[in-house]
This record gives structure tokens, sequence and C-alpha cells, in this order.
């Protein structure tokens, strides 16, 4: 035998499964908007799942973990736009910045597939014990380190309503459980059909048939239950497209107020109003020091009749010390201030440097007006009779904030938003697929006003009724019927992630203990 014999089993047995778990992260990135190959996401995990036959569990962990850092490296490459076109960052410093975020979220890929061969090894199958272990690796990830369920495996198919209706029930955990349980079966069925020593899973194909079937005749059903009788809310989404390199420069504040005047009024001759929205910082300045800038934003409010929801930073004392808050103001339609939601849930490094004390070198990665605190309390605005729920920024992607929203009495969810930092990335449309789901999850429609793109009206059924394009002034003119609020999610929250985590760590324990040795 010569050394080329040798070496090829070697490369084989190291290269191929590598290689099966990077195409794993290949598909899944592509399942996601702006690819938005959805239907990838149901087959997505076969490759991943071949790799994992006869691995030891730590090998396991090391093919998730290569897997999920394909897929957000591919998925958060926007990272590097923000670091570097508006956190002015070199690219040897945004490259790793972008790789660390990846190889976080990575982190619960390798945690989940872990379990899975876990669950294996001690006669859990990976039917029951994978999309168990997937969801509460996503359910530790959306609240660990401040949370950020940005894209779950779940969100890739915002645009197959009759099967997101579930949202309501489980969130979309649920979602996420149903497109693993599909990976795991439709790989055993080809390993099978290969003439692999494993048998056909007849048991688990049942399940997931049915769980299938009784998620899309659900969800028929919710898409055919007529809304509860309620006064339509007329609405204006104003997109004013303000560039990002002025967008707070006094020189051009003036020009900014130009731009959102006029866009308010084209809206206004093409429908009346009840509400009018600006995006998150609309007004570049302190709205409450009553400047003629203000009184300029309340005259116009006078002058179209209307109410008008716009994004300005705000200041407040706390402890003796003068705050910063990102804020959305609501005018009534003669001028007067409604009142003001406070942003609850900030970006880190972006608006506030988290354990700033121990971390005093390291300075905001986007330059604003200031450090940030937290709004403090969840505060419902209301427009005539119907009560709104103001998510600035990406809060939309946090369903737990949503929820507090709705509980507290919105009816009519508003994300005001300032996605130029993303420039023509798929972060937008990524963005915007994560907001779909809020609205099916409390059964409340969401309305979008971005500075930049994508500006756009949501039902209460996820249905994504029209988008403007990125980087153009645009007005969105619809009217949306306020929520039913009917949701089982309301009333349970993450339940089932929750349910899904604490029985893969009681499995895992009991088959530990059976499989310990006794204490000599």
């Amino acid at each position: 035998m010569n050394l080329h014999d040798l070496r090829l089993p070697l490369i084989s047995g190291t290269i191929r499964p590598a290689l099966l778990a990077i195409l794993s992260g290949l598909l899944i990135a592509l399942s996601f908007p702006k690819a938005d190959i959805s239907f990838l996401a149901w087959i997505a995990l076969v490759p991943l799942l071949t790799t994992l036959e006869g691995q030891s569990p730590k090998a396991a962990f090391k093919l998730g973990f290569l897997s999920g850092l394909i897929a957000y490296a591919g998925l958060l490459y926007w990272v590097m736009i923000v670091m570097g076109d508006y956190g002015h960052l070199p690219l040897f410093a945004t490259i790793p910045l972008w790789l660390f975020l990846s190889a976080w979220l990575a982190l619960f890929y390798g945690l989940a597939t872990w379990a899975t061969v876990m669950g294996e090894r001690c006669g859990i199958k990976s039917a029951l014990m994978m999309p168990l272990a997937w969801v509460g690796a996503d359910y530790l990830r959306s609240f660990l380190m401040t949370g950020f369920p940005w894209t779950m495996l779940g969100h890739s198919q915002y645009r197959l309503l009759p099967l997101i209706q579930a949202a309501d029930l489980t969130g979309v955990f649920g979602i996420t459980a149903l497109l693993v349980l599909a990976n795991v079966v439709f790989y055993r069925i080809i390993r099978a059909l290969s003439g692999a020593e494993i048998p056909y899973p007849a048991k688990s194909a049942i399940i997931f048939v049915l769980a299938l079937t009784g998620a899309l005749g659900y969800g028929f059903f919710r898409l055919n239950t007529p809304l509860p009788p309620a006064e339509p809310l007329k609405v204006a989404l104003i997109q004013g497209n303000i560039d990002q390199a002025v967008k707070w420069s006094p020189a051009f504040r003036e020009s900014t107020l130009d731009i959102y005047a006029n866009l308010s009024r084209q809206a206004v001759t093409r429908q009346t109003a009840d509400l009018i929205v600006w995006p998150e910082s609309a007004a570049p300045f302190f709205f409450q020091e009553n400047s003629p800038s203000s009184d300029r934003i309340r005259n116009l409010g006078r002058e179209l009749k209307a109410h008008l929801l716009f994004g300005s930073p705000a200041i407040e004392q706390r402890n003796g010390q003068l705050r910063n808050l990102n804020s959305a103001f609501l005018l009534a339609s003669d001028g007067s201030e409604l009142g003001r939601a406070d942003k609850m849930h900030l970006v880190p490094f972006g608006e506030y440097v988290p354990l700033a004390r121990l971390l005093p070198f390291v300075n905001k990665l986007v330059h604003g007006i200031g450090d940030f605190a937290p709004g403090e309390t969840v505060k419902p605005l209301k427009a005539g009779s119907t009560p709104l729920g103001v998510l600035v920024c990406y809060e939309v992607i946090f369903p737990e904030l949503a929820r507090a929203q709705v509980n507290a009495g919105s009816r009519v969810l508003v994300n005001i938003t300032n996605d130029a930092w993303f420039g023509r990335s798929s972060a937008p449309y990524q963005h915007l697929s994560m907001a779909a789901f809020r609205s099916v999850e409390t059964r409340t429609p969401l309305i979008r006003a971005a500075n930049t793109g994508i500006t756009s009206i949501i039902d209460q059924n996820g249905h994504i009724r029209g988008m403007t394009s990125l980087f153009k002034e645009a007005v969105m003119t619809g009217e949306v019927q306020p929520g039913s609020a009917n949701a089982l999610y309301l009333k349970i929250g993450d339940l089932f992630a929750q349910g899904c985590l604490g029985i893969v760590v009681l499995l895992l324990m009991i088959q530990w203990r059976r499989k310990r040795p006794p204490a000599s």
C-alpha cells in the first residue's frame, strides 16, 4: 500500500463531513431574504444530519458550529457595512467583529447538534431530540447576552401564510420545530432509500404529516376567520430617505422637515388620514425643547388635521442625571402632544456600551447624539379611539416586546425604524420578514415607517400589503383594522420553547443518571 492509499481515507473522513456541514449552512442562508428560497429550509439540515452519523458529541458540536458559522456569516455580512461605513472602522477590524457575532450565534447550532447526538447515544431518536434541541437553543439565544433572535429558521417561511398562523400558539418556535422535524424525516427517508442500514421513519413521518396537516388546517381556519367589527384606521406612512451622513447636521434640519412636510401633504391628497407616521429620528433634534422646528411640526399636524407620530430623541432626568432616550411622540390633530413612547431594548454598541464601567476603552460603533438610556414602561399611545404600540427599530424582532404592547392594550403596532445603516443589503428584507411574525403572534396589524425603506403595512395574519423600494422618497397609504388580540401566545408567551428546552434538559439528565456507573 502506498502513501496515497493511506491519505485518501483520512482526507475523506475529515473533509467530507466539513463540506456537508458547510453545504447545510449555505442552504440555510439561501432560505432567507434576500435570496428568499424558502423551500430550502425544509431540506437544509439533511447534509448536516448526514455528517452526524457515528460522530461523538464533541465532533457533532463542531459540525453544528461550522454549519451555523457559514449560515450566519452569509446572513450577517451587512454587519460590516454598519461598522465600516457608519462606525468608521477599518476592514481589519470589521471582519473579526462580523465573524465573532456569527460565531456567537453558531454556538447555538453546535449546542443543538451536540444535544441531538447525546440523545441518540442515550436511546432518544433524533426525530424527537433534534426539534426539541433546536428550539431550546434558539430560545436561549433569544435572551442571552441581551438576546439576538435574528433569522431563526421559522422566519424563513414568512410568506407561507397558512403555515405561520400557528405562531399565535407557539411563536416562531413552533414553525422552527416543524421545519427541523421535516429535515430529520427527509434525511432518514433518503438514507433508507440509499441502502443504508437505517429503517424507514414510519412513526416520525406520520407525526410530521399530522403536525403539518394540523398546522395548515389551523392556518386556513385562521385566515378565514372574520375580524370583529371595528372602526378602521386610515394611515399614511412617510419614507423620507434622508442621507445618514447629513441626518444629524443642524444645517440640514430645515430641509429634512421640508421633505417630510411635503410628503405628508402628498399623502393626504391621496387619502384623508387619521394617522401620519414618520420614521425613527425623523425629527433630528430634541422636540421637547419647543424650538421653531418643534412648532413647525405642530403646525403641520394642525394643517393636515391628522394625528402625527414621529421619531425624535428625548431627554429625561433620572437620579439627578439627564439621560437621552430614543423616542416617538404622538401629536393630536390640533398639534397638542398626546404622549411619548421610549425605546426599551437598545442596540448594544450602537446606542449604549454594555458593561461600560468594565470597558471604558470601547466607544459606540455608531455615532449619534450621545449614549441612550432604555425606556422604563410600556406606554400605548392613543390616536383617536385606537391604542398604538410603538416598537422602535429592531425592537420588532423581539416577540416579548410586541406581546407586552398588545397586553397593555395596543391594537395597532407601529414600527418606526431607520434601516439606512444596512445599506442596500439583505438586512432590511430580513428585518421585515421578522416583523410579519409579530402581527401573527399577537393578532395585531403592524404599520412600518422606515427612513430609507422598507415601509409597509402588515395585517394581523402576517400578510405584507405593499413594500416600498429602498433609498427612495415614498408615501404609503391604506387602512388597517385594529387587531382582535385573540391569540393564545399573548397569554402563555414562549411556554412552547421553554417546554422544549426543559424536556431536553430533563431527558439528558435522566439518561445520564441511567448510564452513570454505580458508586463504589
